[in-house]
């Protein structure tokens, strides 16, 4: 198995651990997705996108169809995408991708975090090339009618970098400027997408003693109590 395939396995006992917080992020990307294209998941297809990660996460469908309606309401106020860059203790890089409506705040939150758990916000471009943005699709495995190997050869020419199978489906990793070609290319090829979401892989990793993660893990359980933070990625090995 490829790097995409650890790091998933590494990050699975974290990602929508806490379902409330789980239900919010999406709500979020509905709002974003419908002020950015409209309530019809039919010409809309990022809002398609949120609505497969919300049934993979278990939400109501009563919930999902009220988000949109919120959503599509004018008064209600959309949320900004940003990323902020930094260093937790020991060198170790940190991503973090919000969503807010109110960006003085969420800088306030982000910046005391960092400072108080001995880290240090960076600016723009300080360690996001330390990272590899990258797209992945879970897909129904029934909908895969050949083996993995001839779906993989399939997929070449989207810049597919790695597809394996876990309990969940199977899963495929390419360069986040792919997402918009291959989501059209299996939907008007009946593959079932289950969900996707966009990730962040270190290219490299920093080995830490338990006492140096614990330092660390301070530092990434602060930034992820807020509730403007969707995810936090880091360089610790893990």
């Amino acid at each position: 198995m490829g790097r995409a395939f650890e790091f998933r396995k590494a990050r699975k006992m974290k990602r929508w651990a806490a379902m409330a917080k789980t239900f919010t992020r999406i709500g979020k990307d509905i709002v974003m997705a419908v002020k950015e294209g409209g309530p019809n998941p039919e010409t809309n297809s990022r809002l398609r996108v949120v609505i497969q990660n919300a049934k993979a996460a278990n939400m109501p469908k009563d919930n999902i169809a009220r988000a949109i309606k919120k959503a599509s309401d004018k008064n209600t106020e959309n949320y900004k995408e940003v990323l902020f860059e930094g260093y937790a203790p020991h060198g170790v890089a940190v991503l973090v991708e919000t969503a807010t409506n109110n960006n003085n705040r969420t800088v306030a939150n982000v910046r005391a975090a960092f400072n108080k758990c001995n880290g240090n916000l960076g600016t723009s471009g300080s360690v996001a090339f330390m990272f590899d943005h990258t797209v992945n699709f879970r897909i129904n495995e029934a909908s895969v009618t050949g083996d993995l190997e001839e779906f993989e050869l399939e997929m070449i020419e989207f810049e597919v970098e790695e597809v394996f199978k876990d309990e969940d489906g199977i899963v495929l990793y390419a360069p986040f400027g792919q997402f918009g070609a291959i989501q059209k290319y299996l939907e008007e090829n009946n593959y079932e997408i289950l969900s996707s979401e966009f990730e962040r892989i270190p290219t490299t990793t920093t080995k830490l003693t338990a006492e140096q993660q614990e330092e660390v893990e301070k530092l990434l359980d602060k930034l992820e109590e807020d509730d403007d933070v969707n995810t936090v990625y880091h360089s610790m090995e893990l």
